[in-house]
């Protein structure tokens, strides 16, 4: 089979053996395949992933002295079972798979593990257990974002939005516009949007943010209507005013305190989704943002960053960091996709082969051209085309 190999940070196109499924495994004909920010990076900087991988425990992680097919956002078609499994979806069956595959050695992440090899290329193993059919006639290209719109929609869930909270995304390439389609079908009723390009401004808005900002030009912090608390003169008011009022009340106080507080009654403040990934963004949202933010880190920064703890401790900044999703995540991410309710296409920029993967890989580095880009192993085209 065609595959696209990534070596010493070369892309080339390789004949590879035809994937033999082995336990529990099933072989899919790829259908489509996302070029996910990740791969950008790991092109060049997956060693640094390696070690950092290793440092917790998983030593199997991609080298860059190794031959890797990256890929991990993907839909397909049954191709083989292996032995052992239970068969439940037919051969020919459209599906996703979370990307994660089990082998002699262990569980190892698809596309960036060489026991792993991912869905830059006709076919991929996958995990039966984690395989699952594409339900209402979901379009190959919407279905192979299922992975992506996961990691959004988990990033949304551990934020914790109210509906009537302010929600910020902070960078709007592919993560942070599939946080803001998440938001809305979460029914968060304001959504603010910066990000410096004006091409990605246009698509956040095509995704439903309320209000879009340009941080050259404005603070995205200050631009919604919300009584948010911005120095500490007023969250000294507040706590003053707050106990003074409570205290005209015929029962104690602090019983009335305690009431509020367990119906959720306190500050408005909004959360923060940091979606960039840059070493000074998170420092750059603790200095902006409200008292009492909570700040949800989804962009991934490779490299050591800095900011000032006590900066974070006198606004009492809550600070969340957050990875993947979970099985059921990603299940209830392909329904929220296929009834219609998470719509990712005005994301999808252009389509290549297999033979243009490193055009896309290129283009991709302007952002006022190409958000997402997905790969049809069948398709010629040399170059994105939309």
């Amino acid at each position: 089979m065609r595959a696209v190999v990534c070596h010493h940070a070369a892309l080339s196109v390789a004949d590879l053996p035809e994937p033999t499924p082995g336990p529990g495994q099933v072989r899919l004909e790829v259908v489509r395949c996302g070029i996910c920010g990740s791969d950008l990076h790991a092109r060049t900087g997956v060693d640094a992933w390696a070690d950092m991988a290793q440092h917790i425990g998983y030593d199997r992680f991609a080298r860059s002295d190794q031959e890797v097919v990256f890929g991990h956002e993907f839909s397909g078609a049954v191709a083989e079972y292996g032995p052992g499994c239970r068969k439940e979806v037919p051969t020919g069956a459209p599906v996703v798979a979370l990307p994660l595959l089990r082998g002699p050695r262990g569980i190892d992440p698809t596309g960036l593990s060489v026991e792993a090899p991912g869905a830059y290329a006709e076919q991929l193993l996958v995990q039966e257990s984690l395989m699952l059919p594409v339900p209402n006639g979901l379009p190959a290209d919407v279905a192979a974002l299922t992975e992506p719109m996961a990691v959004a929609w988990h990033a949304v869930r551990r934020g914790d939005v109210g509906k009537r909270q302010v929600a910020i995304v902070i960078g709007c390439g592919p993560v942070g516009l599939g946080v803001i389609l998440c938001l809305k079908a979460r029914g968060v009723k304001t959504v603010v949007a910066a990000d410096f390009s004006p091409g990605r401004r246009a698509l956040a808005r095509t995704c439903g943010a309320d209000v879009v900002v340009d941080p050259g030009e404005a603070s995205p912090y200050g631009v919604a209507d919300a009584d948010h608390l911005t120095d500490a003169a007023a969250a000294f008011e507040l706590a003053v005013s707050t106990r003074e009022k409570l205290g005209r009340l015929p029962v104690g106080w602090w019983h009335a305190w305690r009431l509020g507080e367990a119906l959720g009654a306190g500050p408005k403040h909004p959360v923060v989704f940091e979606c960039v990934g840059v070493p000074g963004v998170i420092e750059g949202i603790i200095d902006g943002a409200p008292l009492f933010s909570r700040v949800v880190v989804v962009g991934v920064c490779v490299g050591p960053d800095r900011f000032t703890p006590a900066m974070a401790i006198n606004k009492e900044i809550d600070l969340r960091f957050v990875l993947g999703y979970t099985p059921l995540e990603f299940r209830d991410t392909l329904h929220l996709l296929a009834e219609g309710k998470i719509d990712p296409r005005p994301l999808v920029t252009g389509t290549v082969g297999l033979d243009g993967v490193g055009a896309a890989f290129a283009a991709l580095g302007d952002p006022e051209a190409h958000a997402k880009i997905l790969i049809d192993p069948r398709s010629a085209a040399t170059a994105p085309t939309r």
